[in-house]
């Protein structure tokens, strides 16, 4: 909760700067045009984005919260939208259908812990201003770059899940056990 809150507010004073910085340089006062941007952007995402999903994938916006999932749970096409919150996906006990399934996260600031069985192969890609993380033994630290992890095993595996992201400041932890 202590490290979310800090990514937080350092992302806050970064965009701050940011803004602080163009009006200084460009004599442009961002701040007339930022929320009302803002909101244009979020509302036409809100009405628009569930239409530009594949088909049978399940959509959810959870503005600030945290999604918990463990024990014996679907694995399904997924979309899922939030500002603030922390995923964890335990996949040891998951019913995964054979083939590939893909989860979208989208979100501002996130730490996304996944649990991954041996057998399985899990692919996490994505892009996020700031990204400090880890997954299968190597540590990613990068700056407004994308970020690529896969199983050893994901090409071969029957079973996979492909965890796509979009995040400000992201902390993605993949173990597999």
């Amino acid at each position: 909760m202590n490290h979310r809150l800090n990514i937080f507010i350092g992302a806050g004073i970064i965009l701050i700067g940011f803004i602080s910085l163009v009006n200084a340089i460009f004599h442009i006062n961002l701040w007339d045009f930022f929320w009302p941007i803002v909101l244009i952007g979020l509302g036409t995402l809100l009405l628009l984005r569930p239409q530009m999903v594949t088909p049978g994938t399940n959509v959810r916006f959870i503005p600030l919260g945290d999604i918990h999932r463990s024990g014996t749970w679907q694995v399904t096409p997924e979309e899922i939208w939030t500002f603030v919150g922390d995923i964890d996906l335990d996949l040891t006990k998951a019913e995964i259908p054979p083939g590939e399934t893909k989860i979208r996260i989208v979100g501002f600031v996130g730490d996304i812990d996944v649990l991954v069985p041996q057998g399985i192969g899990f692919n996490i890609s994505g892009w996020a201003f700031v990204t400090d993380g880890k997954a299968f033994g190597q540590r990613v630290e990068s700056f407004f770059s994308p970020i690529q992890m896969t199983s050893p095993n994901y090409e071969a595996a029957e079973r996979k899940v492909c965890l796509e992201t979009s995040y400000f400041v992201f902390n993605p932890k993949v173990i597999q056990v």
